[in-house]
């Protein structure tokens, strides 16, 4: 129950990051990155450290070509309007990215970027989106999720996190959790508790499901709870999601950045 208890914790930490809610006085609603206070930012440094995670572990999802990023409304946001998405430093290195239709993105590898310091700035006041990582398996419906791909994006997850937080907290989880695997904890009693997943539209009801068999999983409003670390369910396993809405399409993956080039900001 106590481990329980601390996947809950480790859930909150992973989903909130860095990047939580700075209160003060009320934020200018223009959309400039260099003109918007508390941006969505994460550290290039982290991003590498999730894009080695996904090749690292790429045998989990072995279908996706490459590690995607969305932006996600923290609350009821809505979209975001009119985001732009590019690794920055200070204003003396900028490297556009392109988004897709559905605020989807890839984040390439530059010796650039790492040496600026850069980091991943989104647009959007940090209180109301985030950046996270995407893993879904070309070709599935709208409305399944592969097993395999959600271990994976959880790998991804912890990898850029361990990155953003202070050391003495890594090593404090890693301790107290007794693995290294923040992914795959459990004993094996508990190795039916879920890790939560988010969902862009509210859902109704998921289940776990796989051959003949099946497990009805905790849901909320746009989440979903699924254990990672239970051997008996297999990678091929599917989460089928029950929506309460219709879900956004899923568009083709984006390639390159929107300029190709970094450059130096006037």
């Amino acid at each position: 129950m106590r481990r329980t208890l601390l996947a809950c914790a480790l859930g909150s930490l992973l989903l909130c990051g860095p990047a939580a809610a700075v209160p003060g006085v009320d934020e200018p609603s223009t959309i400039h990155v260099n003109a918007l206070r508390h941006p969505e930012l994460r550290k290039y440094k982290a991003i590498l450290a999730g894009l080695d995670s996904f090749e690292r572990h790429h045998a989990l999802a072995p279908n996706i070509p490459a590690l995607r990023f969305r932006i996600e409304a923290r609350h009821d946001s809505g979209l975001p309007e009119q985001p732009t998405v590019r690794i920055e430093r200070e204003h003396d290195f900028i490297l556009p990215l392109a988004l897709d239709t559905s605020n989807r993105f890839t984040v390439p590898r530059s010796e650039a970027a790492l040496d600026a310091g850069g980091e991943l700035v989104l647009n959007q006041k940090r209180k109301d989106y985030r950046i996270v990582p995407e893993v879904r398996t070309p070709g599935l419906p709208d409305n399944m999720r592969r097993l395999g791909d959600l271990r994976l994006e959880c790998k991804v997850t912890v990898a850029i996190a361990k990155e953003e937080i202070p050391l003495f907290w890594v090593l404090t989880l890693n301790s107290v959790l007794l693995n290294r695997d923040w992914c795959n904890f459990f004993s094996e009693k508990e190795r039916r508790a879920g890790f939560r997943f988010n969902t862009e539209t509210s859902i109704l009801a998921a289940t776990l499901r796989e051959g003949g068999r099946s497990m009805v999983l905790e849901t909320g409003k746009k989440h979903f709870l699924v254990g990672l670390s239970d051997a008996e369910w297999s990678d091929e396993a599917l989460v089928e999601l029950e929506f309460g809405t219709a879900p956004p399409a899923s568009p083709a993956a984006p390639t390159g950045t929107a300029g190709e080039t970094p450059r130096t900001a006037p």
